[in-house]
């Protein structure tokens, strides 16, 4: 169902930085996560932080969408879901742990998730690397983006930079479009043109370095483009920026048996 073996994976998160596992989980599992995160959000009735997550309102939806709408409608982002059961089981699984221990490190943390709501009318994020937000002593760090929905270049796919994971951190500034989602950024310095499109369908897997640049485009669909977004770095990895975000929680992943 994957395609790939272990070399292969580590072939391509070396040269590209990233890879995609086809059919890594059956559609039914992304709409378990689809479900609880709906519930989640209807439960935060508009507040961003409700109950030890953080749900984030989309600035820009197609017309219709008021306050009135139901909550999963007008969401962006909802943050600090790893250690909920339905999304904890995924990473905690053992072919999860797999490619993270043998591509990243033996030992892990879960520092971050979201699920992510890109709903009709929705904003694309412009060109940015994860590692801009992630100011820690170690790196790389590794994300896992599990698509719960169809992602085309009509809905709003990611556009990857393939190997600009070998970049620096490149100087990230405000995005700069008038009522852009709160912590949107931009990367302006860097020539874009080799960048592809990442197709997915429901229950494919994108592994992918912290420093690979990556963007979305605006949905344009009259569906919803969902996706839930893990990040994991070594063990005892620390951040030292003095002033950590809220959205991170760092949690221990299960060590290896024996």
């Amino acid at each position: 169902r994957r395609g790939l073996d272990a070399d292969e994976e580590r072939e391509r998160w070396n040269d590209h930085g990233f890879f995609v596992l086809r059919g890594f989980r059956p559609r039914e599992t992304g709409e378990a996560m689809l479900e609880r995160v709906i519930a989640i959000g209807r439960q935060a009735d508009g507040h961003i932080f409700a109950d030890g997550r953080i749900v984030t309102p989309e600035q820009n939806l197609v017309d219709g969408v008021s306050e009135d709408s139901p909550a999963e409608a007008r969401i962006s982002k909802v943050f600090k879901l790893h250690r909920d059961p339905v999304f904890r089981s995924f990473i905690e699984s053992d072919d999860v742990l797999e490619i993270g221990r043998r591509i990243l490190a033996p030992e892990l943390d879960c520092f971050l998730s979201q699920f992510i709501f890109k709903n009709p009318g929705a904003w694309g994020q412009p060109w940015h690397q994860d590692g801009y937000y992630f100011p820690f002593d170690r790196a790389p760090q590794m994300g896992l983006w599990l698509a719960v929905t169809e992602a085309t270049e009509a809905n709003g796919c990611l556009w990857v930079l393939p190997g600009s994971h070998r970049d620096p951190i490149h100087e990230h500034v405000p995005d700069r479009r008038p009522n852009a989602n709160v912590g949107y950024v931009e990367i302006v310095d860097r020539d874009t043109s080799d960048e592809i499109p990442v197709h997915m369908e429901p229950g494919d897997l994108l592994v992918f370095h912290s420093r690979l640049m990556h963007r979305s485009k605006d949905n344009l669909s009259e569906g919803l483009r969902a996706a839930m977004v893990y990040h994991l770095a070594e063990r005892g990895t620390r951040d030292t920026s003095g002033s950590p975000t809220p959205v991170n929680d760092w949690m221990a992943l299960p060590a290896p048996r024996g």
